[in-house]
């Protein structure tokens, strides 16, 4: 194995450069993607049969489907449509499609916006009833009860498992190395094998970066749930 070929100026920076643009599409997909995770759940638990049916077919279908499949769907789908291309240079929001970040960082932010609102969904539909009947005993209407007592505790309890989706949606952000021109860790890598032949080289060196961003993500996650969930956590005789 030839290491000094991973540590050259120019291959830090290929790789630098790859973390980068993976952590912006990890982040940014993520912080969108709760927004609308956390509306998408509240349609799911909604009164409106229509709100919830429509809601919860997105959220099958992108539950369902490939991520993969959806970024191409975006990418050399949607963005190719000849009606979208003729307003890339003058109408908003279709001059964003012609960027291959923006295509990529919609199919995520579509995803984990599909799995964190069916996760919260659940986790509202579990919330304690001695809970929702205090409240109401206090005379709170439905959007105090639903603010003041069932999300917060609906979004506590559902750090365990969005946990898992943010490492999740960061290995799965390797995909976003099938758009061209796109350089994540995995494109970075990529890179470095057709320079230099070297595949055992440049796909461990991405590996131990995804690896040392996940044990971050969990220490933090971990953090967290030891702040907000540690009440749950069984007593020391």
């Amino acid at each position: 194995m030839n290491w000094e070929v991973i540590f050259q100026p120019d291959t830090l920076a290929l790789y630098g450069e790859g973390l980068v643009t993976t952590l912006k599409l990890l982040l940014s997909s993520l912080a969108i993607g709760a927004v609308l995770a956390l509306l998408g759940a509240l349609a799911l638990v909604s009164r409106s049969w229509l709100l919830r049916k429509t809601v919860g077919a997105f959220t099958y279908f992108m539950r369902g489907t490939p991520l993969l499949i959806q970024v191409y769907l975006i990418y050399y789908g949607f963005s190719q449509l000849e009606w979208v291309q003729a307003r890339w240079d003058a109408v908003w929001p279709w001059t964003y499609f012609k960027e291959p970040f923006f295509c990529a960082f919609l199919a995520f932010t579509l995803n984990t916006a599909a799995y964190t609102a069916e996760m919260l969904a659940g986790s509202i539909r579990e919330t304690y009833k001695g809970e929702v009947e205090a409240a109401r005993a206090m005379g709170m209407s439905r959007w105090q009860l639903m603010r003041r007592i069932v999300l917060p505790s609906a979004i506590r309890r559902t750090l365990p498992a969005y946990s898992n989706e943010v490492v999740m949606m960061l290995h799965s952000t390797s995909l976003a190395s099938t758009v061209p021109s796109l350089v994540d860790l995995t494109g970075a890598a990529s890179r470095v094998y057709s320079d230099y032949y070297l595949p055992f080289e440049a796909y461990i060196a991405a590996a131990v970066i995804y690896l040392c961003i996940t044990f971050i993500l969990i220490g933090i996650f971990r953090l967290a749930e030891r702040r907000f969930l540690g009440y749950l956590a069984p007593r020391k005789a």
